[in-house]
């Protein structure tokens, strides 16, 4: 389960590839490969467990002499695994102990066995006494809670880590566990703090078991899109010489970021095409990608008539590359939802922008929290004068 410096977790691309199975935008043929990847994977770390689960729900043939062979392979190597436990118990020392209970706790990952390795992760813990070896144990879980896509599994295990940084860590871990959890607000569409936390990682990541760095910075700059100021998105990402090294690797994104930050609208559109199928199959962005793609919208269609009182649909259906009929049918879910402030004058063809008065709403929640201080102040002296 571990992944070597400079490469993806095999389990993590694994799971990539069960998603793709079962994507509906991906071709028979490209599936027809993925099946044959997948089963090549799982007999290569005797996976029965997850063969028993993968055959269950159709994604592979059940062949039960491959399931038969791989059971048998899993027992014999348990067996050794806890002679070895026994004799280290017996004959050594605390440390020889705890990593073999380590290894049987990554056995039962690799072969894809959830709720045993988790139950060996507690084991591994119990012999566990350095911070640093504990963060250890919760990275290997965070891992499989990824693998499973099991939400709850991976707040707790974050919840857990930060309390054993109360305790002590080092940088390198800490820097890391941002990254497993900007991983998993993306993946529950907390896309703000996702982006603060991947900006915070960039010039120390180190989470190469997750994803490469290329696929970080994808991640980056679309979360900072939506997320960032325009101010903020110059100085952190437009400028942001570890981006600038990486960003032209993936196709469509220099432009998709470029191309908003300079106002060049019809570019930004036709890049944003291009980025639309990448981000439809990844693993973490898929169930949120209609979501994404209404916000990004927003930022930039919101960019654009910040700098008028009024423009034509004309005009702006030109800026855009797009019909006047797809910019008036954009812009009349956009204002109907709340999410841009401007009204559309059909008959004159003009767009008028009425953006709140910051100042005045400011006021009037100030006045509005005042009233209801003083009621409760009025409610208090009564029980009081009681």
């Amino acid at each position: 389960m571990e992944g070597q410096e400079g490469t993806q977790q095999p389990h993590l691309v694994l799971a990539h590839k069960l998603f793709l199975l079962t994507h509906p935008d991906v071709q028979d043929i490209e599936k027809v490969r993925l099946t044959e990847e997948v089963l090549a994977s799982v007999k290569a770390d005797d996976m029965a467990p997850l063969y028993e689960t993968l055959t269950g729900s159709s994604l592979l043939d059940l062949d039960r002499s491959v399931l038969d062979s791989m059971r048998a392979k899993n027992e014999e190597e348990l067996k050794k695994l806890d002679e070895k436990i026994a004799d280290a118990e017996e004959n050594l020392g605390e440390s020889e102990v705890r990593e073999a209970h380590l290894a049987k706790s990554l056995f039962f990952i690799r072969i894809g066995d959830k709720d045993r390795a988790l139950e060996q992760l507690k084991v591994t813990e119990s012999k566990t006494v350095a911070v640093g070896l504990k963060m250890d144990l919760v990275f290997h879980t965070l891992q499989l809670g990824f693998f499973y896509m099991d939400f709850d599994l991976i707040s707790k295990s974050i919840d857990k880590a930060k309390n054993l940084f109360e305790e002590g860590g080092d940088w390198e871990r800490k820097n890391r566990l941002k990254v497993y959890e900007g991983l998993y607000c993306l993946s529950t569409r907390n896309f703000k703090k996702a982006a603060n936390l991947f900006l915070d990682s960039i010039s120390t990541f180190t989470t190469y078991e997750l994803f490469p760095y290329d696929t970080f910075i994808f991640y980056t700059v679309l979360t900072s899109i939506i997320s960032l100021d325009r101010v903020s998105l110059k100085q952190k990402v437009v400028d942001a010489p570890e981006i600038l090294t990486v960003i032209g690797k993936v196709p469509y994104l220099s432009d998709f970021l470029n191309s908003l930050y300079d106002c060049q609208y019809k570019s930004f559109f036709s890049a944003f095409a291009g980025l639309t199928e990448q981000i439809k199959l990844d693993r973490y962005l898929h169930p949120h990608f209609r979501y994404y793609m209404r916000e990004v919208r927003t930022v930039v269609y919101s960019q654009f008539l910040e700098s008028y009182k009024s423009v034509t649909i004309e005009a702006m259906a030109k800026a855009f590359g797009v019909s006047v009929e797809f910019i008036d049918l954009e812009l009349s879910r956009f204002i109907a939802a709340g999410k841009l402030h401007c009204k559309i004058d059909k008959v004159a063809g003009v767009l008028e922008t009425n953006r709140p008065d910051s100042k005045n709403a400011l006021y009037q929640a100030t006045i509005k929290q005042g009233d209801v201080l003083l009621n409760r102040i009025q409610k208090l002296s009564r029980v009081i004068d009681l």
